[in-house]
Order: C-alpha cells, then sequence, then structure tokens
C-alpha cells in the first residue's frame, strides 16, 4: 500500500562516520536520497519507469539542518515526503530521529524533472494523482543562491573527483559535493575534532562534475557563515553556505 510519507531505518554504517565517529552531513542526504528513490519505486515510478520515458529526477537545491550528532553504529529513523509541486519542481521534505526521539536532522530537498535533451518538463499526470498536483499544495519558491562574490583570500583547493563518487546516473553524487565543502572547512588540523552541531547547510548545484576533471573549491568565511564555490576553468558547478557559531571557524 502506498504511503505518502515512508519511513524506514537506517543504519549509520563505518563509511559513513567521519574521523569525529558521527554521521557526516553527506550521509544525511544519501539517506533522504535513497528513501526518496524507494518512495517513489512503491508508487510505481522506479528507474526503469523514468528510462522508458527519457525523464530523470536531479537534485538542483537543498537545506539541510544537522541538529544533533548521530554516532557510528547508532539507527536513525528518516522520513520522506512530498510537500509540493510547482510546474517542473517537486520539494521533498525529510526528518531524522533516533527511533521515537527528537530531531537531530531535516532536509528539504528542491528536485527538477528533465527529458531525454536535459530540458526542465513537467511532471506526467500518473506523478501528479499519485503524489499531489501543484494545487494540493501551497506555493513554494525554488531555492536559489545568489553567485558568489569570491575574495582574493579564499584559498584555493584543486582535485578531481573519483569514479567511486559517481552515482548510478553517471554523475557526482549530489551528497559529494557537502563533502569536499566539509573538507576544506575542516582542514587537517581539525579533522578529528568535527563541525559544530547545530548547524545548517544551504546549497545549489549548478552543474554535475565529470570524474577525473581538474575541479577547484574555494571557501571562506563572513561572520557566521561559511562559503563555498566548486568551479571548473569554465563554469560553477556548485555554490553553498554552512551557518552555525562563528567560533568554530573565526580564529579557530
Amino acid at each position: 500500500m502506498f504511503e505518502k510519507r515512508l519511513e524506514r531505518p537506517y543504519r549509520v554504517r563505518f563509511d559513513e562516520a567521519g574521523p569525529d565517529g558521527q554521521l557526516r552531513a553527506a550521509g544525511f542526504l544519501r539517506f533522504a536520497q535513497d528513501l526518496a528513490w524507494i518512495h517513489s519505486e512503491s508508487a510505481g515510478f522506479g528507474r526503469e519507469w523514468y528510462s522508458a520515458r527519457g525523464l530523470t529526477w536531479l537534485v538542483r537545491a537543498i537545506e539541510l539542518d544537522v541538529l544533533q550528532n548521530v554516532e557510528y553504529g547508532n539507527s536513525v529513523e528518516v522520513s520522506t515526503e512530498v510537500i509540493g509541486f510547482r510546474r517542473v519542481w517537486a520539494r521533498r521534505r525529510s526528518e531524522f530521529r533516533p527511533g521515537q526521539g527528537e530531531l537531530v536532522g531535516v532536509a528539504i530537498t528542491d528536485w527538477v524533472l528533465l527529458n531525454a535533451n536535459g530540458r526542465p518538463v513537467r511532471p506526467p499526470q500518473e506523478i501528479l494523482d499519485v503524489f499531489g498536483s501543484e494545487a494540493a499544495f501551497g506555493e513554494f519558491t525554488p531555492m536559489r543562491m545568489e553567485p558568489p562574490t569570491v575574495p582574493a583570500e579564499a584559498s584555493p583547493r584543486e582535485f578531481r573527483p573519483r569514479r567511486s563518487e559517481l552515482d548510478p546516473m553517471a554523475h557526482v553524487n549530489n551528497a559529494a559535493y557537502l563533502d569536499y565543502m566539509d573538507e576544506q572547512f575542516l582542514g587537517l588540523d581539525r579533522i578529528r575534532h568535527g563541525l559544530p552541531v547545530p548547524r545548517r547547510y544551504r546549497a545549489e548545484f549548478l552543474f554535475s562534475a565529470e570524474a577525473g576533471a581538474k575541479v577547484v573549491g574555494r571557501g571562506w568565511a563572513d561572520g557566521t557563515v561559511w562559503n563555498y564555490e566548486l568551479r571548473t576553468d569554465e563554469r560553477e558547478l556548485f555554490r553553498a553556505r554552512l551557518e552555525a557559531d562563528s567560533s568554530a571557524w573565526v580564529g579557530g
């Protein structure tokens, strides 16, 4: 039986925790993304259904609140539900709880539907009949971020995405970008101490990085906000902001 709001338990695996022993921000997104596909499949819209119609959903923006740490080996109850449609967009909300406990994380994800030519298209009526039409939800504005002005003192970090970071769509998975951002934020001197909680990520995914291509990440602090941009020589790929206690990076 199809459920409008689906819940599943996830155990934090060894490789999903950072050197501090806590679930990485990327892990929250991976859980949310996996459950979103399980939800779609449970309604009859699996990858084969989309492939036959030349359609695919891509994550374009996220807002993730990490409210408490989740230790390696612990389980977290993850939920997903569609909370809005707007033309070519769909918005999902995911919540993370340790069993019946209080929230440890919340993710809002904006997805856009593309056709075989990579152009945004409206969802087929079959999807709207199951998950709800635009009229069934309140209005929402797709999340956008202003193009950043990168200061001269922002230190660059050059690297090449690996094949192991590609997902079944042959894209660098969107969760990997949060790992890139966190790695640059932490640096080697404090990577074992982890990131502060609570913290909020806001991010927009502009283009997918290709495995083996040279990319450059730049991060810089602005008061209580840590900014990050990832780009190639030709174009910007990803822009994001991390909001937390400024003492986590200012003078740290």
